[in-house]
């Protein structure tokens, strides 16, 4: 979805979409009041607890085993992950994607072009014809083992992409608890006693079950791993990026997913990129290996947010899937991340709803017979006071929640 062509092809066709499933409760309800919902329609709701037993994250095997939403007090505070409480409740499933929310779902990559495995092999690249397979969109995910701190999640699926390619596969997707150590080793800093943390990682592993091995000829794989979080209109992404010249390392931003991003709510300098992730504006941008550091945060400063993404982002690799909506003259020149802001398609039209993403992706996968790959996407949220929090910005995007909240005047 990267041109501006298939940006004015999604403004046209997506008002039927936006009808059913724009959101009527505003975002930041309380954690117990999104457990009490999501539990009248997913009789099997997995809520794991943390070290304190203040900290939870909501797993559903109902929606192909997604975090729901999460919370560093499961008490008295809010969820971190956006909820399509209108789009559950109708019933209803909609034709190209069911966007029931989730702060930690898994897809699979490319979207777009030659190889995707959301279009149809022949078919325009346009709205009408883009479909998210129905065992990333539709189908449960059946629990396989469950224990303290972790569920596990397996299931063979098959799926075919533009150039008619098969693929039998084995999904394996666990969600595990991190706890205050595990936190501190993978950030590599100290965490401050003083501020609420959950923190859990997605494992997600593809397996290749059939009897040919995958080429790049006729097409790759990639695990996707996309998180809705609830937006608010101080919200601000930032994105570390490794510095240095175009001629060496190539461009520090691709964003033209659904057309170009305005100046006013995409910043780049001194090592970061800022988006404002306020759910006002639909936009999108990525980050090519090249670029890419394994740490995407965002803050929000009226709610006292600090949320930090980590992903795998093994050294070396530069062939990651193309996700553009045309025939593609480098199928294995995509990014590695992405931060997705919704907001109307098109000018006076409904939208998804008040969220923003933060997406990682796995290089492209060129499995034989039985072999198999594993991407770890993690979320970290840490709530409190800005004095508790700005160590952790500092360490880990390199810039204050000052400065931060400074770039789009919050």
């Amino acid at each position: 979805m990267k041109t501006l062509k298939a940006f004015l092809v999604l403004a046209a066709g997506w008002g039927f979409l936006f009808s059913l499933v724009t959101p009527t409760l505003a975002a930041g309800e309380s954690f117990k009041d999104d457990v009490s919902f999501l539990r009248k329609y997913d009789p099997n709701l997995v809520v794991l607890t943390g070290e304190s037993g203040k900290a939870q994250v909501v797993v559903s095997p109902l929606y192909q085993g997604r975090v729901m939403t999460s919370a560093s007090d499961a008490e008295k505070g809010i969820g971190y992950g956006w909820v399509n409480r209108d789009l559950i409740s109708s019933g209803k499933q909609v034709q190209h994607i069911n966007p029931f929310g989730g702060e930690d779902r898994l897809w699979i990559g490319p979207e777009g072009g030659q190889f995707s495995v959301f279009f149809a092999p022949g078919v325009p690249f346009d709205l009408a014809h883009w479909f998210t397979p129905a065992p990333l969109d539709t189908e449960s995910l059946p629990v396989v083992e469950q224990g303290k701190g972790y569920v596990r999640f397996q299931r063979k699926i098959e799926l075919v992409n533009y150039s008619k390619t098969r693929f039998d596969l084995e999904v394996t997707r666990e969600i595990r608890m991190l706890g205050k150590e595990e936190m501190a080793g993978i950030l590599g800093m100290t965490l401050p006693d003083s501020a609420r943390a959950v923190a859990f990682e997605s494992v997600n592993t593809l397996k290749n079950t059939g009897s040919k091995a995958w080429d790049k000829k006729t097409g790759l794989l990639s695990i996707w791993v996309l998180g809705m979080m609830n937006a608010t209109p101080s919200n601000t992404v930032v994105f570390p990026f490794k510095t240095g010249p175009e001629s060496e390392l190539g461009p520090v931003v691709h964003d033209t997913y659904f057309g170009k991003v305005p100046a006013d709510r995409l910043v780049v300098k001194e090592g970061d990129i800022y988006f404002k992730a306020d759910a006002a504006w639909r936009s999108k941008f990525g980050v090519p290996p090249a670029r890419c550091k394994p740490f995407i945060g965002s803050y929000d400063p009226d709610k006292g947010v600090l949320t930090i993404v980590q992903f795998d982002l093994p050294p070396g690799r530069e062939d990651y899937v193309n996700s553009l909506w045309e025939l593609q003259k480098d199928p294995y020149g995509g990014d590695v991340a992405n931060s997705y802001n919704d907001g109307p398609a098109s000018p006076g039209a409904k939208q998804l709803g008040k969220f923003y993403e933060m997406e990682s992706s796995s290089p492209a996968l060129a499995l034989k017979p039985g072999e198999s790959a594993t991407h770890h996407h993690r979320t970290f949220h840490f709530q409190g006071p800005k004095a508790d929090l700005d160590p952790i910005a500092r360490a880990l995007l390199g810039v204050g929640l000052d400065d931060i909240a400074a770039v789009f005047n919050h």
